[in-house]
């Protein structure tokens, strides 16, 4: 099905793959160029991975660097959602903002419901209104389309760099190379500065073959993050996809595989441009945003990802990562051992033994069942996935029984076409709910499921609790990913696990006409027009971030939580669902951080940001240190400078920040006082690029230090502030306990100067006045 190429791979003529190794003769690699229909001399071939990508194309016209050092990216549009673009908008303001310089588009796909916390979401959107007047951008009212299904039909263009807050930033099918950030990337953008970064790697998705009726795109987009996730085969790597194989498939079918490449922890995805993405354009009605987008006729790539598209079957991501998948016909063959499997992982993510699915309860006469089925948002709520689940419950019941199905369609005008085709009716007519485009049911703001529910969902990630359960209450339900055509396979056999191919003779393609007039009713659409003389309007819960402090001289911080999980993903760190109402407000979102997770740490965070509060009263008045401050300052040894230490708050895990690109999975540690994290690695570069714009230093330790760290514990770290000026890639630090001082190596790789620099000022707001009252 999918087979991997650890080593680099040549693409000749956007079609044949040629390995780059010792084992290749350059008489077979001549006869694979001739074989191209390229003039066959292995002499004159690259050398350097990248050389001849789409990837390196596109980045190339969009680096500033001059080809000095690393890249320095400016991008031709922004986007963010409701969840982000108040933070993102307040802090470009405290850094000095006038207008949007690029089009930046704000949707209302997260925070839409506006059933919890009164007025606060709806003061929001009227919030990102008021800014799009102000500075000149798009404004996407609540329920017309998910952020990403916008940014599809009316933002993309082949050829083009997207920057976006939020992690499925992804439009590689369409031609385009859009990367998921935390807020402050985009706020620099908005200030006319870069995204800067070192070149990444590049490796090549080789499709071929055609995928069977009944299977998917989220069939094939599991498979393929299943195979590399664990690995790390493509992390931080622009995804190619070339071969074959890519005409096989419909503009829908590529744009649910692109979304989903966000989970394998790859940077960013690009695909060759053929005629069915002109045509996507021109139904569009933007048939200028159309560029043919291939490889040159010889690129090198660092490894490929061979997909047999012929050889994917319907697929199972089983809880608590998209990684986790099978075929739905091994499971449904042999479920007691991997549910088995699931149970167990159960107790340990939850950190509660007693907790338990009870999965098995969910076999009856030899056959799985599930509670809930949910289509929704950017991957699922496309137009054929829709189209595809009511011809299968074309005729169909649902049943009266435990098992519901939702159905969200992505925007409104493919909404509006799939009520004038009939699709909609069929749904409906089976017994499923028809909402409108929101993305809380991937996320845990919307179809929660009952305690100890099963939900089979056509999203983006299932999480440990992310579908909005709280198992700090007792509550525990869980999640696993399937195509739209499984689901409603399952929904039509009244719940049973069922894989889409039991009704692909059921399977037929239907064109879409797009309609673009509810957005030209409903849209704001204000770039390039500015209206400074407005005021913007703020809810009572939109609050300004507080004043920072810049990096002290010496740290001494509070080990708040120690994580020793392979991976942790920003849910755990800052939980999504009913916490996102509380977004614009940092203080208070800042008492959810790690809540999930280890419910102590904010806790712990407060003690430390307390003694700090005593430390900072002390040197500026001259009062006794309090005795616990005191004690705690004693540890270091007898001759302490309170004016050069600072005290906060950090977290040690393996490998945090898998998931979403949301800034407040750093921002809300900064808020408590937090000053750093320690890892092995870090999941992804977005995460680590969050946790230096708030001014947290991203330390990385070797994986035999780990058992170092323990919660409570104290870590000292002398003289950081001169590391972190002098360009220091190592410091000496020790872990205090007990009067017993561990030492341990923390190393600062890959910070460029200006990386140092913000994290000196104490966070990117600081930076930007420090670097205006220059």
């Amino acid at each position: 099905m999918i087979s991997l190429v650890d080593r680099p791979v040549y693409l000749f003529n956007g079609d044949v793959l040629c390995e780059r190794s010792e084992k290749v003769g350059k008489t077979e690699v001549e006869s694979l160029m001739s074989k191209a229909g390229l003039a066959p001399d292995a002499n004159a071939l690259p050398t350097v991975p990248g050389t001849g990508t789409m990837a390196y194309g596109i980045i190339d016209s969009h680096d500033t660097s001059d080809g000095k050092g690393g890249l320095r990216l400016c991008f031709d549009k922004l986007t963010s959602h409701d969840i982000t673009y108040v933070g993102v908008v307040q802090t470009a303001i405290a850094c000095g903002l006038t207008e949007f310089p690029v089009p930046y588009v704000l949707t209302n796909c997260h925070n839409s419901l506006c059933a919890v916390g009164g007025t606060i979401n709806e003061d929001d959107h009227v919030f990102g209104l008021s800014a799009c007047r102000k500075f000149g951008g798009e404004y996407v009212p609540a329920h017309v389309a998910v952020i990403h299904q916008y940014m599809r039909e009316m933002m993309a263009e082949s050829g083009a760099m997207i920057l976006g807050t939020d992690s499925h930033t992804r439009y590689g099918a369409l031609g385009t190379l859009a990367v998921g950030e935390g807020g402050p990337e985009l706020v620099k953008q908005l200030l006319g500065r870069t995204y800067d970064m070192a070149r990444p790697g590049v490796v090549c998705i080789y499709l071929k073959g055609a995928p069977s009726p009944g299977v998917g795109p989220q069939d094939v987009a599991l498979a393929i993050i299943g195979t590399v996730f664990e690995n790390g085969f493509v992390k931080n790597k622009a995804m190619e996809f070339v071969g074959p194989g890519v005409g096989s498939l419909s503009v829908d079918f590529r744009l649910g595989i692109d979304v989903m490449t966000t989970e394998t922890a790859c940077w960013s995805s690009i695909w060759r441009t053929d005629e069915a993405i002109k045509e996507f354009y021109g139904v569009h009605g933007r048939p200028e945003a159309y560029k043919r987008i291939d490889p040159d006729d010889v690129a090198l790539y660092d490894g490929a990802v061979v997909v047999d598209l012929d050889k994917v079957e319907p697929m199972i991501a089983l809880p608590y990562h998209p990684s986790n998948a099978v075929t739905i016909r091994e499971f449904v063959e042999n479920p007691v051992d991997m549910i088995e499997a699931v149970e167990t992982e159960t107790a340990k993510v939850m950190e509660n033994s007693s907790l338990r699915l009870g999965l098995m309860d969910k076999v009856v006469d030899g056959r799985f069942t599930v509670d809930q089925g949910i289509i929704a948002g950017c991957s699922g709520g496309t137009f054929e996935n829709v189209v595809a689940a009511s011809q299968i419950l074309d005729g169909a019941d649902t049943g009266a029984g435990k098992f519901s199905l939702s159905v969200y369609p992505a925007s409104q005008p493919v909404n509006m076409e799939l009520v004038s085709n009939g699709s909609i009716g069929k749904l409906m007519a089976a017994g499923a709910i028809v909402k409108t485009a929101f993305c809380g049911p991937c996320f845990g703001a919307g179809d929660t499921p009952c305690h100890r529910g099963f939900s089979i969902r056509h999203t983006t990630r299932n999480f440990p609790n992310r579908e909005g359960s709280k198992p700090g209450d007792g509550q525990i339900s869980a999640v696993a990913l399937m195509d739209s055509r499984s689901i409603a396979a399952t929904a039509a056999n009244g719940g049973i696990l069922t894989p889409g191919t039991e009704f692909a003779d059921r399977l037929e393609p239907v064109p879409y006409r797009f309609d673009g007039e509810v957005y030209g009713k409903r849209v704001y659409r204000g770039v390039g027009r500015p209206h400074p003389e407005e005021e913007l309007v703020y809810g009572p819960n939109i609050k300004p971030w507080p004043e920072i402090s810049p990096l002290p001289e010496d740290q001494l911080l509070l080990m708040a939580a120690v994580i020793d999980d392979p991976v942790t993903t920003t849910d755990e760190l800052i939980p999504s669902g009913e916490t996102s109402s509380l977004r614009s407000n940092p203080m208070k979102l800042a008492e959810f951080t790690l809540s999930r997770k280890e419910p102590r740490f904010v806790g712990r965070a407060k003690v430390a940001q307390a003694l700090e509060d005593c430390r900072k009263k002390s040197v500026a008045d001259g009062t006794p240190l309090p005795d616990d401050l005191a004690e705690i300052l004693s540890l270091v040894g007898e001759h302490v400078d309170v004016g050069r230490i600072g005290l906060g708050s950090a977290v040690f895990a393996v490998k945090p920040g898998d998931g979403s690109a949301r800034e407040q999975a750093a921002s809300s540690q900064k808020m408590l006082g937090g000053q750093a994290n320690v890892a092995v690695e870090y999941a992804t570069k977005r995460y680590r690029s969050n946790l230096i714009n708030w001014g947290m230093i991203p330390y990385v330790v070797e994986h035999e230090e780990q058992g170092k760290f323990r919660a409570e514990d104290w870590l000292y770290v002398p003289g950081i502030r001169k590391a972190v000026q002098e360009g220091s890639t190592e410091i000496q630090a020790y872990v205090l306990r007990d009067h017993e001082r561990v030492p341990v190596a923390l190393k600062l790789t890959d910070l460029e100067k200006e990386d140092r620099d913000i994290i000196l000022s104490g966070c990117l707001m600081n930076y930007y006045r420090d670097c205006s009252d220059r």
